[in-house]
């Protein structure tokens, strides 16, 4: 009796009060209730069963059912343990009459949908029992009962073959049903089937006029994506950024499990998975049997499966007889197939069903199926539109993997609207498709091209003008990562150009995601939306009104964001005016369709909406403008130049959609606009003016009309390839101005290229930039612009060459190298003159350039290999010598000698700089070889250099965390080595790598206090601040190290760690106030001064604090540092300005006068004092960087003035300076006013003698030179 227990899980079920009922059941005497039980089953299945099978089910399905009536009795009706036993006598008596048997045994159906609830109930009352309580639910009782049942039967490895006993029934009878008709397993005809209906590519739905595309085959075009694996399905991980999830935090609409730093750990999480192909995926069948594949509408989840299929049925089938038949079901399909009664399941739809590529016998696919030989694929889950039938659709697919466990089974879905948990829990692992990378989106093309094109000069041009239509629009680059919208570009670029006439690709982009609304009208379950009555333009013309309704929201165009109730109301206004009924309701049926159909629109949460791409709304948003301008004729030029690209044309969020505009209106109009937009002060915005002006002038196709507007333009951006500041800026210290220069003067030289590319008067005029401009960026961006509009040239080449060996300027040799290798990469010449650079140019960096050029385009040819390995080791630096090392490991991995070679010169080379890069080549390129382990822990310890010490220990500890080892030998090298740097890497790595190990802590602990080198303690105490902040010991040895170790490197770590980590504590602030008037040492008193600023501004003692040390520290780093505080976070604060004069004009030192001449003139320009203290300093500090700094600061805060052209003028010809000059850290003043004086006096009277005396006279060599350099400009 036990042995029968136990088999129907009862001794499992603890606590189940009507256990005597079972064991009654369980002896010898009683057990002719098992057959009853199981007449749900055809008799003829049960006559093949044992008689210990029939008990084992019919044991279990009883156990399940008494367990319902128990928790229904103490959970819903809430009685006691005593009452309940009260009805045990009863339910026996229940249990063994005939009719209700016979209703339960109904659940071993598997085609079962429901059982009998009323009939139960009458019989409990029949048979006259003990009065149920009022709230026993037996309708609740029989659908969890069939469901319990049901699951016995799929998920019991001793009752499965029940269950494929009765379906081989159903398929027996199905066959003698269908009588007459005999399928057969005719794999040849299969093939043909396969290749028939999915050979070609699938273009119905694209405008394809002007070439018959019919014949381009599917497995020729087809580009396999890649994928990332997602653990956990969040639509918010793959769609919302922080702003939105921020928002939905914020109006509580997360769901409390996921809170947004969850979400962003999901996000974390997801990115860090690897990129794969999907193809390396499918065919690891062994790692990855179950798998979803998730995509985006037209990201290629179907033409996956179908390749996949056609894959098979191209080959010979001698050929394929050993692989898996693939069988592709349309899920859409399958399911109408079956709501029309034509199928019951997978097998009679490939046996039977219309929808079927070709009908296979189900009894001989069983055996294939069973025998493991398929790949069965699932296509279109999302498409199932009614929820309760596609939760019947995943329990079919769970049931078929139980069915055939050794079948790999791929389903594919759309990500919005998946719910990922029933097929989790089927052991489903989930991919996502990602967007198209850039190799990808290039190989397309380039095959497009070629099955596409006869003739092949038009072949190459069109195929360059789709790259390079991508790589100069973002919008066009973030459609073409959809395989679905690249194809539509290829075909439209046919006849039209790339991205001057994106309008024409976004309008048919969106009809073509539009148009599935009617195309699935049959599907749509809300009957108030009839699809005949809405087309496309109808459609459109909402979308137009949605995006701009969004540009005049709270963040603009910026914020691609939408309340429901605004998107509502404009879709009903909409609607209203072409008469439909209900409204309101049918726009909400609209926006759901819009969202789960159409890839138009997203779902935020807390009631936002926002545009799936970014590109549709800006595409909407100008079709609107355009058109109230030219349709309905709303809007007049002047307001389409005023209120439209008058107030946006800051606005880069808002370019897109002016130029779109000026694509899509009259040229003449354009014009105007050209006129209004140069007509604007752009300097302040980095004349976006005029480069946006210059890329509305690319929108226009026929220029005839605005010649004088754009030859005006044209001369305006000329000037500005020669802008300047009006005031002098240093290399070394004014990053920002440098950087301002250079940006405004490079994007002048591309926008003349881009918009006058077809002019030969702009090759000459780029020639003439690359050669004479005084700026190398200029020359460099030239040279870039040149080789890639002017390609085809004849003289380009030899031109790049020129440039390449005879410009003064590494930069600008190196720039002429990269496009010589991009562009002419297929000349016989090319591969020979990188060769003779790598080796002959004057300057490292560009014979590395070289070396770089070469492997990345000659890879594949053998001499390449054989010629970098030489110069591994006869170049004599260690610059090239390193990017050889990076260029064999990143090209040349496979070759057996690149390991060695890296194994060579990790251990052997000369250069520490090329030791340490073959070792990171080593642990990123061939970590899993025995030797590289071996080497990080020979070089950690007896390498001469501390770099590449550090380097090997950082390696272990990064790259071989879970070799046991690793911990050993970074606990020893923690603890034991003598060199200071490898202890120091050692401690580093334990506390990243390892924080969870017990001894790691201990041993920060140890070093923080007692390792006699002040680097490791230092690094011990920021690593025990980082990673063990909880520990009450952390805060304990901070404020000892801070105020006790006797290195003020340790105390200054100290004072930060505890800044930092434990602001809140009190001892804190005490700690950094003593810190900052009493350690002995000034770096400490300078970070606890800057700390204090930082985190405990509001503190009264703070400003006090910083006051005194600005005035009285003893040390210039403390003081200047101290005024820096005081100008930055209290310039409000009278006393301020009051300081910052004092030192500008007392300090003993020169560089806390010069950081407070600084801060005066930046924040205090309008006092009336400020610019009598710079014009002092200028000319009586006897500091040359204090006069230096007065000066410049004039300039930039006070420009042309005339009154400072005396102080400028006695700089020039007076200043004392006598050290030795130096553009980069030490420029000579008088060479400093000089320039400003030539940048803001040009027409003074006296500006032209000043430069003939300085280019004559000045005792400074360079100071001369420059005034000649600009004399010979001015009279020239």
């Amino acid at each position: 009796m036990l042995e029968w227990l136990a088999l129907w899980g009862v001794t499992q079920a603890a606590g189940l009060i009507f256990k005597p009922i079972l064991e009654d059941l369980a002896k010898d005497a009683t057990k002719d209730w098992a057959k009853d039980l199981l007449k749900g089953i055809p008799g003829k299945i049960v006559q093949k069963l044992k008689k210990e099978d029939i008990e084992i089910a019919a044991g279990k399905a009883l156990k399940e059912f008494l367990q319902l009536m128990q928790q229904q009795l103490k959970v819903r009706c809430k009685l006691a343990e005593t009452e309940i036993k009260e009805y045990t006598t009863d339910i026996q008596k229940f249990i063994s009459d005939k009719s209700v048997i016979e209703i339960l045994g109904q659940a071993f159906d598997i085609n079962c949908e429901s059982l009998d609830a009323k009939t139960q109930e009458d019989s409990w009352n029949r048979l006259q029992l003990k009065p149920l309580p009022s709230k026993f639910n037996w309708q609740s009782i029989t659908e969890q009962y069939l469901t319990q049942v049901q699951e016995i039967l799929l998920d019991s490895k001793d009752l499965h073959h029940i269950l494929e006993l009765q379906k081989l029934s159903d398929i027996e009878i199905n066959t003698k049903e269908i009588a007459g008709v005999i399928v057969d397993f005719n794999l040849v005809k299969y093939q043909e089937g396969i290749r028939e209906r999915y050979g070609n590519l699938k273009l119905d739905s694209l405008d394809t006029s002007g070439y018959a595309y019919n014949e381009l085959k599917l497995w020729q075009i087809f580009t396999a994506q890649n994928v990332r694996e997602a653990h956990q399905v969040l639509p918010q991980v793959h769609e919302l950024p922080k702003e939105h999830l921020r928002r939905l935090r914020e109006t509580e609409q997360l769901e409390a499990e996921v809170e947004l730093e969850e979400l962003e750990r999901h996000k974390r999480v997801y990115f860090e998975q690897p990129i794969r192909s999907v193809l390396d995926v499918v065919n690891k069948k062994q790692d990855y049997k179950y798998i979803v594949i998730l995509g985006d509408p037209g990201s290629g989840k179907s033409t996956l499966l179908q390749f996949l299929a056609l894959n098979w049925a191209e080959s010979p089938l001698d050929n394929v007889i050993s692989l898996p038949i693939p069988l592709l079901i349309e899920l859409r399909t399958y399911m109408r197939r079956r709501e029309d009664k034509e199928c019951n399941n997978f097998l009679e739809f490939f046996h039977q069903c219309s929808g079927a590529v070709h009908h296979l016998n189900q009894l001989e696919l069983d055996k294939q199926l069973k025998a493991g030989n398929a790949l069965v694929m699932f296509d279109g889950l999302d498409e199932v539109f009614d929820p309760g039938k596609r939760e019947d659709v995943i329990t079919d697919i769970h049931r078929f993997t139980n069915d055939y466990p050794d079948v790999q089974v791929i389903v594919t879905s759309r990500i919005i609207g998946y719910k990922p948990q029933r097929l989790l829990n089927a052991e489903f692992r989930h991919f996502i498709l990602q967007d198209l990378d850039s190799e990808q989106i290039q190989d397309f093309i380039n095959r497009w091209h070629e099955l596409t094109f006869t003739d092949a000069v038009d072949k190459v041009r069109k195929r360059e003008r789709l790259q390079r239509g991508i790589a100069a629009s973002k919008s066009i680059a973030e459609l073409a990562g959809n395989p679905l919208l690249l194809t539509m570009m290829a075909i439209l670029n046919r006849n039209q150009e790339l991205p001057r006439d994106r309008a024409t690709l976004y309008d048919q982009a969106s009809r073509v995601l539009l148009h599935q609304w009617d195309v699935e009208r049959a599907l749509m379950e809300d009957k108030r939306l009839d699809p005949k009555t809405i087309d496309y333009k109808d459609k459109q013309a909402m979308l137009r009104q949605v995006a701009y309704l969004m540009q005049t929201g709270e963040k603009g165009l910026a914020g691609n964001l939408i309340n429901e109730n605004d998107l509502v109301k404009v879709l009903t206004d909409y609607l209203k005016t072409i008469e439909f009924d209900k409204p309101r309701e049918v726009a909400r049926v609209i926006i759901n369709q819009l969202r789960t159909r159409n890839f138009m629109l997203c779902f935020l949460g807390a009631d936002y909406y926002a545009f799936m791409h970014r590109t549709f709304l800006e595409y909407f948003c100008a079709w609107e403008f355009v058109w109230q301008f030219k349709e309905t004729q709303t809007l007049t030029i002047e307001e389409l130049k005023k209120e439209v690209f008058g107030k946006h044309w800051q606005d880069e969020s808002w370019h897109e959609v002016l130029l779109l505009i000026a694509g899509m209106i009259e040229p003449r109009f354009v014009g105007e606009i050209l006129d209004y937009l140069m007509a604007q002060d752009g300097e302040e915005e980095k004349f976006v003016n005029l480069f946006l002006a210059a890329k509305c002038l690319v929108e226009v196709r026929n220029r005839l009309a605005i010649v004088l507007a754009a030859t005006k333009l044209l001369n305006q951006l000329k000037d500005l390839t020669r802008y300047d500041l009006c005031y002098y800026y240093d290399i070394v210290r004014d990053r920002e101005e440098i950087k301002l220069v250079k940006e405004i003067r490079t994007q002048a030289v591309t926008a003349i290229a881009m918009a006058w590319q077809e002019s030969l008067d702009t090759k000459t005029w780029l020639k003439e930039r690359a050669t004479q401009d005084d700026n190398y960026d200029v020359r460099c961006v030239a040279v870039k612009e040149l080789a890639k509009n002017f390609k085809d040239d004849a003289d380009t080449k030899t031109w790049l060459k020129e440039r390449a060996t005879q410009d003064d300027n590494q930069i600008v040799r190196h720039t002429a190298i990269e496009e010589l290798a991009k562009n002419f990469k297929d000349d016989p010449d090319t591969k020979t003159w990188l060769k003779e650079r790598a080796i002959q140019d004057d300057y490292y960096f560009v014979r590395g350039e070289a070396v770089q050029e070469l492997a990345k385009n000659f890879k594949d040819d053998p001499d390449t290999k054989t010629w970098l390995r030489e110069r591994a080791t006869q170049d004599d630096h260690q610059y090239v010598s390193r990017t050889v090392v990076q260029e064999l490991a990143k090209n040349f991995k496979d070759d057996p000698d690149t390991k060695s070679i890296l194994k060579e010169r990790a251990t052997q080379d000369n250069s520490y700089f090329v030791r340490r890069t073959a070792i990171e080549e080593l642990v990123k390129n061939f970590k899993d070889d025995p030797d590289t382990k071996f080497i990080l822990k020979e070089r950690a310890t007896q390498d001469d250099d501390s770099d590449v010490r550090r380097a090997a220990v950082e390696g272990l500890a990064n790259n071989f965390k879970d070799d046991p080892d690793t911990k050993f030998i970074l606990k020893e090298r923690a603890t034991q080595n003598d060199d200071s740097d490898v202890r120091r890497a050692a401690v580093k790595g334990l506390a990243n790598n390892f924080k969870d190990d017990f001894d790691t802590k201990s041993i920060l602990k140890e070093h923080a206090t007692q390792d006699d080198n002040f680097n490791v303690r230092s690094a011990a105490v920021q690593e025990l601040a980082n990673n063990f902040k909880d520990d009450p010991d952390t805060k304990t040895i901070l404020k000892e190290r801070a105020t006790k170790d006797d290195n003020f490197n340790v105390r200054g770590a100290a004072v930060q760690g505890l800044a930092n980590n434990f602001k809140d504590d009190p001892d804190t602030k005490s700690i950094l106030k003593e810190h900052a008037t009493q350690d002995d040492h000034e770096y400490v008193r300078r970070a606890a001064v800057q700390e204090l600023a930082k985190n405990f501004k509001d503190d009264p003692d703070t400003k006090s604090i910083l006051k005194e040390h600005a005035t009285q520290d003893d040390h210039e780093y403390v003081r200047r540092a101290a005024v820096q505080e005081l100008a930055k976070n209290f310039k409000d604060d009278p006393d301020t300005k009051s300081i910052l004069k004092e030192r500008a004009t007392q300090d003993y030192h020169e560089d806390v006068r010069r950081i407070a001449v600084e801060e005066l003139a930046k924040n205090f320009k309008d006092d009336s004092d400020t610019k009598s203290i710079l014009k002092q300093r200028a000319t009586q500090d006897d500091n040359s960087d204090v006069r230096r700094a007065a000066v410049k600061e004039l300039a930039k805060h006070f420009q042309y003035q005339l009154e400072l052209f005396e102080i400028y003028h006695h700089c020039a010809v007076s200043d004392l300076f006598k050290d030795s000059h130096d553009p980069f850290t030490n420029p000579n003043p008088r060479r400093i006013a000089l320039e400003i004086i030539i940048k803001q006096f040009p027409q003074h009277d006296q500006t032209l003698p000043l430069l003939r005396d300085r280019a004559e006279n000045d005792p400074d060599e360079q100071v001369r030179e420059f005034a000649q350099k600009k004399l010979k400009q001015w009279e020239g």
